[in-house]
């Protein structure tokens, strides 16, 4: 709604409505009294013809609390009118009275140009009494521009002067007329700041995690945290305070939502340019730990730029927990260009391209068949990662132990120290293979010191398979006898748990196995019996065979 003659006609209507409602029985009037008497609340102030108004001590005091008046003091105080035949007095009115005198008199010649800032004390049929510096204020219902409804008593307003009246010494005020004089201006300064080029200083009214709002000649934009710096998105809080100067640039405005969007960055030269002309992929540069997070490492160019450095980039140690526990804030690092995106402003480097490779060092100290001691990083169902002068070998389950049914997290913990023998290096796909049973007595060496091949041997079946039968002999070793050694026995009657008689055929230390033959066994008795079946001294059959075969 313009501000236009009817509105100040409806005003005129209003100021005097308000005016009226303020005089009592009769106009009010300043008198000067005298003190006679000042009880505990109140002080009672002789006004003349023998009449005593009261006021409350609140009135009298000053900002410490005192009584700025004693009994015979004199005081100035305004008559108000009557009640009961004693005058309604009071000082704090005189004071108001003086400083809207002193208010009209410094501002009537130009009160159009006066916005005051003030609290709504009172609601009345017209409009609103609002108070600022101890002076008193009317705003018409029809210029306060509040919805229906509002409880606005109590609430700080800006409001902007619309007429005076030295008369009747009141002073009209309009928010309303506020309001369009600021649209209009705000207006005129977003024109001038979307004009093409347009660079302009403003002031921080206000940090926020997202951004900073700034204050550009009476209009606050926004400064996204992503138009600050070239950097990306950065704490506005690490870079600047409250009440900063910063140069910005207008870059949108949403009429809809009124929101203007400034950048910083838009008014800075373009550093990502020099980034393009200036580096290649495998450009090795030095840069500053600026940012450490868990994921990784921002550094810092030094031109506003910052590049990411991947937890995986840091070292050639696969298990990197913590960026922390390598580079701290302020270091200063060399680093491999290993993307350049200039379209999304990306730039990503590594620091262990420069670092020499572990494997590398790795294969100039060991070799296949060299024992080494190595730390446990790490156990899985199928064996332990040991790590080895800064590389990882493998421990599988099978080469942990000569007993089959043990398993590496059954003997081994992350961090054991553990000796092993460098089985196997693949130097294309970077592994190692690793064993510990080689390193201790197998149990078929062991057996092979107090048997030999043809000595008879009793075992229980273990398992039994296409090819033949797995027999469990003593001190936890295993033999197999084919299936054309198991004649005369048949295969299909045999039942896991079934004792077996047979002899030694092969002892392969080498190759760690053991076989036997009930058909040789079955042979060597045959031949036995029917040499010495008419020895009446013989022995008993075993020792027959045993005797036999040695």
């Amino acid at each position: 709604m313009a501000f236009d003659n009817e509105s100040f006609e409806e005003e005129e209507n209003f100021a005097e409505m308000f005016a009226a409602s303020e005089k009592k029985q009769e106009t009010s009037r300043v008198v000067e009294g005298e003190i006679v008497e000042i009880q505990e609340d109140k002080a009672l102030v002789g006004v003349g013809d023998k009449l005593e108004g009261i006021i409350n001590l609140d009135e009298i005091r000053d900002e410490n609390g005192e009584l700025k008046f004693n009994v015979g003091d004199k005081i100035k105080v305004m008559v108000l009118g009557y009640y009961n035949e004693r005058p309604k007095i009071s000082y704090k009115k005189v004071l108001e009275q003086e400083k809207t005198i002193e208010f009209i008199e410094k501002n009537k010649e130009n009160f159009e140009d006066v916005v005051v800032e003030g609290v709504i004390t009172k609601k009345n049929r017209g409009g609103y009494v609002v108070e600022a510096d101890s002076v008193t204020f009317f705003m018409p219902r029809s210029l306060a521009a509040f919805k229906e409804g509002d409880d606005v008593v109590g609430r700080k307003i800006k409001a902007q002067v619309v007429k005076i009246d030295e008369d009747e010494n009141s002073i009209v005020i309009s928010r309303r007329k506020l309001f369009n004089e600021e649209r209009k201006k705000k207006k005129e300064i977003i024109d001038q700041l979307m004009a093409e080029d347009t660079v302009v200083e403003g002031t921080i009214k206000k940090i926020t995690s997202y951004g900073m709002f700034v204050d550009v000649g009476g209009v606050d934009g926004l400064v996204h945290y992503n138009e600050i710096s070239y950097k990306g998105p950065v704490n506005p809080s690490k870079l600047y305070k409250e009440g900063d100067v910063v140069t910005v640039k207008a870059i949108s405005y949403d009429k809809d939502k009124r929101h203007l969007s400034l950048s910083i960055k838009a008014v800075q030269p373009d550093p990502w340019a020099e980034v393009e002309s200036e580096l290649d992929e495998g450009d090795t540069i030095t840069v500053t730990v600026s940012n450490i997070e868990p994921y990784g490492v921002f550094v810092d160019l030094g031109n506003d730029i910052e590049a990411f450095l991947h937890i995986s980039e840091i070292s050639w140690d696969k298990n990197v927990k913590n960026p922390n526990d390598y580079l701290e804030l302020g270091q200063e690092i060399d680093v491999e260009v290993i993307e350049i995106d200039p379209k999304s402003h990306k730039l990503r480097v590594s620091l262990k391209k420069l670092l020499p490779k572990p494997f590398d060092e790795f294969l100039k100290k060991n070799k296949e068949g060299d024992v080494v001691e190595g730390v446990v990083t790490s156990l899985t169902d199928f064996g332990a990662f040991v790590r080895i002068d800064g590389v990882e070998g493998l421990l599988h389950n099978q080469d942990i132990s000569w007993d089959k049914n043990t398993k590496c997290k059954d003997v081994l913990k992350v961090g054991d120290t553990v000796e092993v023998k460098i089985a196997k290096i693949n130097a294309e796909d970077q592994k190692i293979s690793l064993n510990r049973k080689a390193l201790l007595e197998s149990p078929v060496d062991k057996f092979a010191q107090t048997h030999k091949i043809n000595s008879v041997i009793t075992g229980k079946i273990r398992d039994i398979k296409d090819f033949g039968v797995f027999v469990s002999l003593e001190d936890g070793v295993d033999a197999l006898i084919r299936n054309e050694d198991l004649a005369p026995l048949v295969k299909e009657e045999l039942e896991i748990g079934d004792e077996v008689e047979a002899v030694i055929s092969v002892i392969d230390t080498n190759r760690d196995r053991i076989r036997l033959s009930v058909k040789k066994l079955n042979y060597i008795k045959n031949q036995a019996m029917l040499e010495e079946i008419n020895d009446t001294e013989s022995h008993s059959l075993g020792d027959l065979i045993k005797d036999k075969i040695q």
